[in-house]
């Protein structure tokens, strides 16, 4: 469905129910989609809504705005359309980065935070010349395959994941494919991430090419007062489609921590 939200129209799948929201932000490159065995597994027991970003999936494709601020009040808003009493921020990579800034202002109903894989608070340190060849990595099928084999996996994805993970990487909005390489992943809130109160729980794949666990432990846990962090054996960046049934058992444990129930 769509749903307004901060001037643009973001395309939101909502599945289950429930007394605790469960609100998933994807990676760069990633939509709604990438979140789906998950959140088939968790629907039953809980409210699941996993929002497109504005210039992927089938959400709307400014010009410009993609900064941490935009992506956060992207999010924001659909929080306040669906009228989220109790949520759980969950979030993948750049999404992750986007709900630390979230959850750093402390919003009325968030209950706790899951960071899957996330971009650190500091600014991604890389050459230059890596990050414009970071910033073509979804021009054609045959970089995103590439991405895919050497950067973003440890285990081989199914013929059908593997398919969705190039389509989404391809159909994204050019402004969308640049600004995180170029720019959004260069913005530092490691000054705010200080001020999240809620429980956190960070999940790490063991064999993960972009935010290795000694990276997030460094980074992140150092820097987050309540966060703990539990790794995945075998499992790299994708861990919802490389290791979804291990990643749904540990948001349910976390969730039910929280207080939880089905319904």
């Amino acid at each position: 469905m769509k749903v307004a939200s901060n001037g643009l129209e973001l395309n939101v799948e909502e599945r289950g129910g429930g007394n605790l929201s469960l609100v998933f932000l994807h990676y760069w490159g990633g939509s709604s989609r990438t979140w789906k065995h998950v959140t088939a597994k968790l629907a039953p027991h809980f409210r699941t809504v996993a929002i497109d970003h504005r210039g992927w999936g089938e959400s709307d494709p400014p010009s410009d705005g993609y900064a941490l601020a935009d992506l956060a009040a992207d999010a924001e808003g659909v929080i306040q359309a669906l009228q989220l009493k109790r949520y759980v921020l969950i979030g993948h990579s750049m999404g992750g980065k986007v709900a630390q800034l979230m959850a750093s202002r402390r919003p009325a109903g968030l209950a706790g935070l899951i960071l899957v894989a996330p971009s650190p608070p500091q600014p991604m340190t890389m050459p230059a010349d890596a990050r414009e060849m970071m910033a073509g990595s979804y021009a054609s099928r045959q970089a995103v395959e590439a991405a895919i084999d050497n950067v973003l996996t440890a285990k081989p994805l199914s013929a059908a994941d593997r398919e969705q993970v190039i389509t989404d990487s391809l159909r994204g909005a050019a402004p969308a494919k640049i600004a995180w390489p170029r720019a959004t992943s260069l913005e530092d809130i490691t000054a705010q991430v200080g001020a999240i109160s809620v429980p956190t729980i960070v999940v790490a794949g063991e064999l993960d090419r972009v935010d290795s666990p000694d990276l997030l432990r460094a980074e992140l846990l150092s820097r987050v007062p309540r966060a703990v962090m539990r790794e995945l054996p075998g499992t790299g960046h994708l861990s919802m489609l490389e290791s979804p049934d291990a990643l749904v058992s540990i948001i349910e444990d976390f969730c039910l921590s929280l207080g939880g129930s089905t319904r």
